[in-house]
């Protein structure tokens, strides 16, 4: 069954300027991918970006000319390290010797604290065996980026994140062993936020060496969610280990009318021109579509800094959303790359067979679930199940998810369907329609605009919508994006351990 979806009308935007630009300022990792790295090895440039609290780990972007990316795997694809729960964030490439390392950050299982560990692979797709922590503060350590040093030895950079516990954030460095897996020797703090627009924090270290001197660029402030203030400085020193001399033009890069809160970047060189991969949200989607990955060029003013155009990031907003559409039909042997799940649980049974994806069911709160990114704040999602296989009290739907604690839910099972509201954990159910007849196939649609107000549909024959009954228009979803996060559209499967559900499709039809 094909599904007919009719855009849902845009919010009214808001008032934009957007600043002269470059041809290679652009959006380059749409949808939320937070402190971007990269790298370029061979002929080719690689990207990361954090993935916080969703599977797969580490996405591994590769492009030849800065613009176009492929996500082409993930550092760790099926499973997080052994050691660590949660809080994968911060990627940073190093590779010599033909050899890349990925250093990243991640809560430790024992203990609690983040750490700073590193990952090894002969090829720079992987696959990628993991050495484990390399330092773990009391407060966190977190952030760590590999830089050799005046005379070519390897340091580890990282943040201390007092800002945890009301303290200071010192920038920290450490020699790595030839191996790079064991930090040796002391450490030196090379500078700690004590500018008035650092705030309570200096973090997201990405260093770079240019006509004899080191540049440390940092992120300064509050990341994420509506009440962010992020903004990137620079610092440089003629040696690795300080004197370090903080720019006094920073904050080098700022918000703007058309994005806000931009930093944790990392620098890349092509062609004798210089760029910052790094992240901010657009004004007009903020959280709810998350950090998206930008790439800003710069230049080096007479003084030796490093200048953006209007101090702001040049990139003009996505115009061309209808590239970014989902229509997956499930044809192949597996999930695509681009379909996360929650690392909060093991990865979910899936298999792709005549057509559909047959997820397995998880009894818990939600249930079982596999998503998408969203690009934009105004969409419609739909997808088709085979409801005449579906098992008696097991239920699937489509889903806007910030985490599997918040979420708003449509939900087909038992000869009916519904809206389910979760909320810290808490589930209701906001409405129930019963259906007159049995059908062999039911598709279900939300729509949401702005990422704030959503509305659910079911139809019979994906043409004809029914909407469910609420007290309102719409309902309020603005509780859903986690502070760090986006919000992802998912499929979703709830009932006994044994049981699955098979979807048809997944459609997302995205609009400015």
């Amino acid at each position: 069954m094909s599904i007919e979806l009719e855009l849902p009308a845009p919010l009214a935007p808001a008032p934009q300027t957007i600043p002269a630009r470059t041809a290679y300022d652009h959006v380059v990792l749409p949808g939320d991918f937070p402190d971007p790295t990269i790298t370029k090895i061979g002929d080719t440039y690689w990207a990361s970006a954090t993935s916080a609290e969703w599977g797969a780990i580490f996405p591994l972007f590769s492009s030849k000319n800065l613009l176009d990316w492929e996500l082409v795997g993930h550092v760790f694809p099926d499973r997080q390290p052994d050691w660590a729960s949660s809080n994968f964030w911060a990627p940073e490439f190093h590779h010599e010797n033909g050899r890349t390392y990925m250093y990243y950050t991640a809560r430790s299982k024992q203990g609690g604290m983040l750490c700073v560990a590193v990952a090894s692979a002969d090829r720079p797709e992987g696959p990628y065996r993991d050495h484990g922590p390399l330092v773990g503060q009391e407060a966190g350590s977190i952030d760590g980026f590999a830089m050799p040093d005046e005379n070519g030895d390897l340091y580890l950079v990282w943040k201390e994140d007092g800002n945890s516990c009301q303290q200071d954030t010192p920038i920290w460095a450490q020699r790595l062993n030839d191996e790079r897996t064991a930090l040796i020797g002391e450490a030196t703090e090379l500078f700690a936020n004590d500018a008035k627009w650092e705030g309570p924090l200096v973090e997201g270290s990405a260093l770079v060496r240019h006509n004899g001197w080191f540049y440390h660029f940092f992120a300064g402030n509050s990341c994420c969610g509506k009440g962010c203030n992020y903004a990137t400085g620079v610092a440089r020193s003629r040696s690795l280990l300080g004197p370090w001399e903080k720019h006094e033009q920073n904050p080098i890069l700022d918000r703007n009318d058309v994005w806000k809160c931009p930093g944790h970047g990392t620098v890349t060189e092509m062609d004798g021109r210089w760029f910052l991969l790094h992240h901010a949200y657009l004004a007009d989607s903020h959280e709810f579509v998350g950090r998206q990955g930008l790439l800003s060029e710069f230049t080096w003013n007479e003084q030796e800094w490093p200048e953006f155009v209007n101090r702001s990031p040049q990139a003009a907003p996505l115009t061309d959303v209808a590239r970014l559409n989902v229509a997956d039909e499930f044809e192949g042997d597996r999930l695509g790359l681009e379909w996360q799940w929650p690392i909060s649980a093991p990865k979910p049974a899936t298999e792709l067979r005549g057509g559909q994806l047959h997820l397995a069911a998880g009894a818990s709160r939600l249930g079982n679930l596999v998503a998408r990114r969203t690009h934009v704040a105004t969409y419609k999602a739909a997808t088709t199940l085979d409801f005449a296989s579906l098992p008696a009290d097991t239920y699937a739907g489509i889903a806007a998810v910030g985490d599997p604690y918040n979420a708003l839910a449509l939900m087909a099972g038992n000869g009916q369907v519904q809206i389910w509201h979760v909320k810290s954990g808490l589930q209701q159910c906001l409405a129930q329609v019963f259906l007159d007849e049995p059908c062999d196939t039911l598709s279900l649609r939300l729509e949401v605009w702005g990422g704030q107000r959503y509305r659910f549909a079911f139809s019979t024959d994906g043409a004809t919508w029914q909407p469910l009954p609420t007290e309102s228009f719409s309902l309020n979803g603005t509780y859903l994006p986690p502070w760090d996060r986006g919000v992802r559209v998912a499929l979703v499967a709830q009932g006994a351990e044994g049981n699955t559900a098979a979807f048809n499709n997944l459609i997302i039809r995205n609009k400015r």
